[in-house]
């Protein structure tokens, strides 16, 4: 908004200028269409525009094909008409001076098939600890549920719901804090609609155990906050699969998926993980589910760990789409007198904070060779 109001304050700028009788302005082709396209956009009365076009004095030779393609952009007839007059006053002017052609990017090698699998090795070891390193802790946990009924991507807030969440002796425990705003207590399975749980290492573990026979294969170099981190596509066999879908506490299956994992670059440690259901089953009421995890460095009692930043889980049933952001906030050491406390006012996370960057230069420092 703030864009558009500047462009039209600058060619309201122009048009004045130019119908006060002021200098003639000299502008190339390019500049010139610039200037006419925003005014297109913004609406400028025809008769304004043409005004304008009349003071301008080109550098460049413009033809009948430029005026041609602003007219079917939109340009009005007076304005046009005042366009052709440049046309035959600029016959004689050098054509416009064509700019070389973007030089695309060439995409990063990736890295040898040798480093690839000590890098999936590493990240397996740190990932089948992973639970056995974290500390005792309690964090708030806030669940944005959103609903849409037309399937069009016009997703509506349900609720938010507050969950006290306690890490104590590598299990998960939650109690309500709030829905809505309001202070309740209850079981958080009694709630219905789409809930979620095992972001604490659960999923991490079964996509990285060896029971599972994940099938790695590298995708991209890719950078989540700053951090440059390998990309890897990967795929779980039905078979092998231990992500239970569930419709209405009624009907479940266990689908096999495929997904991406993002491990940092300079520490084998997982930032992210995307999942996929595949081949659901046609008389499964659920049939698309897809869930992604993030991951970030957060401070406890002054010791930095890694823990699940946000999760989003999206499902569809017939045109229903279900969507649930959860948020982790406020990690702290565990205690019995630790209080947590929810503020309905609290905003979601910066999606900047949740965006893939572009490796735009290939990754600082040498790759680190595969350990003997």
């Amino acid at each position: 908004m703030l864009r558009r109001r500047l462009a039209a304050a600058l060619l309201a700028v122009l048009f004045v200028c130019a119908s006060a009788g002021a200098q003639a302005m000299k502008m190339t082709v390019a500049q010139l269409k610039s200037v006419l396209r925003s005014s297109i956009r913004l609406n400028h009365p025809d008769r304004q525009v043409a005004d304008y076009i009349r003071k301008v004095q080109l550098t460049e030779r413009l033809t009948q094909r430029d005026v041609e393609e602003l007219i079917g952009e939109g340009l009005g007839p007076r304005a046009a008409e005042a366009l052709r007059a440049h046309v035959a006053a600029t016959a004689s002017l050098p054509p416009p001076v064509k700019e070389p052609a973007p030089v695309k990017p060439v995409p990063l090698p990736p890295p040898p098939r040798e480093v690839q699998e000590s890098v999936i090795r590493e990240a397996r070891e740190m990932a089948l600890s992973y639970t056995k390193r974290l500390p005792d802790f309690i964090c708030l946990q806030v669940t944005r549920r959103y609903v849409d009924p037309t399937g069009l991507e016009m997703f509506q807030l349900m609720d938010t719901i507050a969950e006290r969440l306690s890490y104590f002796e590598q299990k998960e425990d939650y109690k309500l804090i709030s829905i809505n705003g309001r202070w309740t207590e209850g079981d958080r399975w009694k709630l219905g609609g789409a809930t979620s749980s095992g972001e604490f290492g659960t999923m991490l573990k079964e996509i990285f155990d060896p029971a599972t026979e994940t099938e790695f294969h590298w995708e991209r170099w890719g950078k989540l906050r700053g951090r440059v981190c390998h990309v890897y596509s990967f795929r779980v066999q039905q078979p092998r699969s231990k992500w239970h879908i569930s419709w209405q506490r009624q009907l479940e299956i266990v689908p096999g998926y495929r997904g991406l994992v993002y491990i940092d670059r300079d520490v084998p440690m997982v930032l992210r993980i995307t999942m996929e259901a595949v081949d659901i089953p046609p008389s499964f009421p659920i049939q698309e589910a897809r869930t992604m995890l993030d991951y970030d460095f957060v401070d406890i009692a002054g010791n930095e760990y890694l823990l699940p930043l946000r999760s989003e889980m999206r499902m569809r049933e017939g045109r229903l789409l279900v969507k649930n952001q959860v948020e982790f906030r406020s990690y702290r050491k565990f205690g019995a007198e630790a209080i947590i406390t929810f503020d309905p006012n609290l905003e979601p996370i910066p999606e900047d904070k949740l965006r893939e960057e572009k490796v735009d230069a290939a990754p600082k420092g040498p790759v680190k060779p595969p350990q003997p």
